[in-house]
């Protein structure tokens, strides 16, 4: 791999990483998500959220799903696991996650132009990958595929979101940071309260740089991994792709 691939290739993940990140975020937490696992018995919109996304790792328990999440406390994960799986099981509600962001994507991307480029380029980039160490990335690379363009781009989206994420949780294990710390130097308190931990929270203004390192290191990996899946001329596809799609929503 020459250096100037590595630099392009680096570019293009920075570039899109955030996009990705609050789309698949956009898409776990909607309200159209949530309406329709209400519709399928899921009355608590987090217990869906829990049981959809760990159930992608098969019919596991809890401490797996709990593995494979990181940063979000035990009981949060234990609890809201349980509830959402007790509704058609772990793989029922992979299924159904997997059909909502189907929907989503047929209700909100429809719009956005052109986006057949994107979706097969990008179906290059997940099936190319390698999923060690990556079992929620492994898992929706499994899915049934979602027949519509706009609802495919959504599912390679969470897909794409999920390799960052694993990627990342791989990362801050490596420099050192507990699940508690790798929240406490990102986003903070109030984020560590969303994911379930409990107050008092410890100062971990002298270990911010290891977020950093994280971060870089997270890049890099998946830099070194985009470089050796796609070619270069397909980078800017994959980045204007998923700038189409961050712009389609608020």
């Amino acid at each position: 791999m020459s250096t100037d691939n590595q630099a392009t290739a680096l570019a293009a993940v920075r570039s899109t990483s955030v996009p990705i990140h609050d789309l698949g975020t956009s898409i776990y937490l909607s309200p159209d998500v949530f309406g329709w696992a209400a519709e399928w018995g899921y009355t608590n919109p987090f217990a869906f959220y829990f049981a959809g996304r760990g159930g992608m790792l098969g019919d596991v328990n809890a401490d797996v799903v709990h593995a494979a999440m990181g940063w979000f406390a035990m009981d949060a994960v234990k609890s809201m696991f349980e509830e959402g799986a007790a509704v058609a099981g772990a793989t029922g509600a992979a299924g159904h996650m997997a059909e909502a962001h189907g929907r989503w994507g047929r209700q909100h991307l429809s719009e956005v132009a052109d986006l057949q480029p994107f979706v097969t380029v990008t179906e290059e980039l997940v099936a190319g990958l390698d999923g060690s160490g990556l079992p929620l990335f492994a898992g929706w690379r499994s899915v049934t595929p979602e027949e519509s363009v706009p609802g495919r781009a959504a599912q390679l989206i969470q897909m794409l979101r999920e390799w960052r994420g694993g990627v990342h949780l791989v990362a801050t294990t490596a420099v050192g940071l507990s699940p508690l710390e790798a929240i406490l130097t990102n986003e903070g308190p109030g984020q560590a309260k969303f994911f379930g931990w409990s107050e008092p929270f410890p100062d971990c203004s002298s270990i911010m740089v290891k977020h950093t390192l994280a971060e870089e290191m997270t890049d890099q990996v998946m830099a070194g991994s985009l470089s050796r899946t796609l070619s270069p001329e397909k980078y800017s596809t994959f980045e204007s792709g998923v700038s189409a799609l961050r712009a389609a929503i608020p």
